[in-house]
């Protein structure tokens, strides 16, 4: 089944005349689900609305930003302000150092830090860094990890990409020479690579958020911490996805093990495009002007999205239930999903972690990499897909990607999803 939104279906082939693809981001497009998803026109607390006036609960959130829920009113009210002294100045100001300073506290392990305006800088910026620090070229990283579109991080990765390693997507021979590609929760593979490779850095999603939800096996992030610190090689979490979502510390608090750099993103801003890179006060001390790496952009730091960062932190910290809140409905969410899976004979494993809830169209135990991941039927995925949207649930269009739930979701959110489950499930 389809989406029969005709100013929706209008307005996709006026985008593809103009817009590459038709979307600013392929999984936008649809291709995963056989059609583009409806156009979305605005958005508040747990819910979109679309181009011809549908209203979904959204599990999207952004690809994972949307924390608090859209439009939330602190947020919306603090960039109003920053906007009246200035969207912009080109230089630094109290509120990016203050800002600095509250995310040192959260993330001890973030010594000093940087601010991009998004993810995939913090990640490139990260990996350029632990190069100068190290002196050496080669990069590791995971299967199915998804760490932005540079270079060398888009093949083999998550997050719907299927970029190959080679020049039909872009990435040169020498690029594709620089980057060793292992699985994950294998902390045997990385022992040995370790081992036998002079490595300059390990990238990595300490919680794998971008080939559905896939979680660390026991004792997998120790060692993996205590392989990196044997051989010099600077262990970088990508925490884009679970900074602020899993924790007001992050999954290196969750887990207790201490990168030598982290990178940050998508909930920090509230909603708008602001991250960070950082780690150990002696690697980062490798960036101009006190060392030789060059890092920047126009819009790092701007006092808008600051003041975003800072009212969104400011929540998260005056509410001590927030994230206990949070963690009720998407085991809700969870249950629910579990038997309206089993209601329908369907022996799929449901895997939730905090906010985020996922399940993959694949029998037998919770995937462990990116092998058993990618085993999940898309074609039975975009088929639920669509009858979710007909009753009003609006899921991301790719079986890579994962559901997140916002503070702004009710538990009557929850209940309506769980019974849209169970007639999106049904085999008739």
């Amino acid at each position: 089944m389809k989406s029969v939104q005709t100013r929706s279906a209008d307005l996709f082939q006026r985008a593809r005349a103009v817009i590459a693809g038709g979307a600013d981001s392929p999984v936008r497009a649809g291709g995963a689900v056989g059609s583009p998803p409806p156009v979305i026109a605005c958005a508040h607390g747990s819910h979109v609305i679309d181009v011809d006036g549908r209203e979904y609960i959204d599990y999207l959130c952004a690809y994972g930003p949307v924390l608090l829920g859209h439009s939330h009113p602190a947020v919306t009210a603090a960039v109003a302000r920053a906007l009246e002294d200035g969207a912009v100045f080109g230089a630094t100001h109290p509120e990016e150092i203050r800002l600095a300073e509250r995310i040192a506290t959260l993330m001890p392990s973030m010594e000093r830090l940087r601010f991009v305006s998004t993810g995939t800088e913090a990640c490139l910026s990260a990996v350029r860094v632990a190069r100068a620090f190290t002196r050496r070229e080669t990069l590791a990283r995971l299967r199915g990890n998804y760490h932005g579109h540079s270079d060398e991080m888009i093949f083999s990765a998550g997050a719907s990409s299927d970029s190959a390693p080679t020049l039909a997507s872009g990435i040169t021979s020498a690029v594709v020479n620089g980057v060793l590609v292992l699985p994950y929760n294998d902390a045997s593979a990385i022992e040995r690579a370790l081992e036998s490779e002079t490595v300059a850095a390990l990238i990595m999603e300490p919680i794998a958020g971008n080939m559905g939800l896939v979680l660390p096996e026991d004792g997998y992030l120790s060692r993996v911490r205590e392989a990196c610190a044997r051989s010099g090689t600077v262990l970088i979490f990508d925490e884009v996805i679970t900074g602020f979502r899993v924790g007001l510390g992050g999954a290196q608090e969750r887990y207790r093990i201490r990168p030598d750099l982290a990178c940050i993103g998508k909930t920090l801003g509230g909603g708008l495009p602001i991250a960070a890179f950082g780690g150990r006060r002696d690697i980062m001390a490798c960036l101009a002007p006190e060392g030789s790496v060059f890092q920047g952009g126009t819009f790092a730091g701007n006092p808008v999205c600051v003041a975003a960062a800072h009212a969104f932190l400011d929540v998260l910290e005056a509410d001590a239930g927030f994230y206990e809140r949070l963690d009720m409905l998407a085991r809700r969410l969870a249950g629910g999903a579990r038997e309206a899976l089993s209601n329908a004979g369907l022996q799929y494993p449901v895997v939730q972690l905090a906010s985020m809830v996922d399940f993959s169209f694949r029998a037998g135990a919770a995937p462990r990499d990116y092998a058993q991941a990618a085993q999940a039927d898309g074609d039975e995925y975009a088929r639920y897909y669509w009858k979710m949207l007909a009753s009003g649930i609006f899921l991301p269009p790719s079986k890579m990607e994962l559901m997140f739930v916002s503070a702004a979701h009710t538990v009557e959110d929850i209940d309506v999803t769980v019974d849209a489950m169970r007639h999106g499930l049904a085999r008739a």
